[in-house]
């Protein structure tokens, strides 16, 4: 063997691709899903996930805890708001900070996708016993704990 193919990436076999297109896979099928039966794009989605668990956050607080783009984080809440989904007031100390809860209509959506959301989960994990499961979880905080370390300044 040549030094060139030992050190050829193979692309299928490269973690970061894999990760990726396992992603892109799985998101794309939550998509369609999401759209279809509820109205919402993913980001929509993520916007009500976390709303709905943290009432009060600013729009950029919501882009920090889904690793979203602030642009799609911004887009989402704008449609929320527009279809009555999210409530958006701003601070008393900061006008410039938006204070983001569900709407009444929000909760109905997020009561209804949240079941739905985790049924979908268990429909990926199925074929994967207990310990498998711990095991993908373990890897996965592992790599993201990782991938963080190495990308800080």
């Amino acid at each position: 063997m040549d030094e060139q193919s030992d050190n050829a990436l193979i692309l299928e076999d490269f973690l970061p691709y894999r990760l990726a297109i396992l992603s892109h896979t799985v998101s794309s099928l939550i998509a369609r899903v999401y759209d279809k039966r509820f109205g919402l794009t993913i980001p929509e989605w993520r916007v009500i996930a976390i709303v709905g668990r943290f009432p009060g956050l600013s729009a950029v607080e919501v882009a920090e805890r889904t690793m979203l783009d602030k642009v799609a984080i911004s887009r989402a809440v704008t449609k929320l708001i527009k279809a009555n989904r999210i409530d958006r007031q701003f601070a008393n100390a900061d006008r410039r900070r938006s204070i983001l809860t569900l709407s009444e209509e929000g909760r109905k959506v997020h009561n209804e996708v949240a079941p739905f959301a985790l049924e979908m989960e268990q429909d990926l994990l199925h074929g994967l016993d207990d310990e498998q499961i711990q095991i993908l979880n373990t890897a996965i905080e592992r790599l993201l704990a990782r991938a963080r370390l190495i990308s800080s300044p």
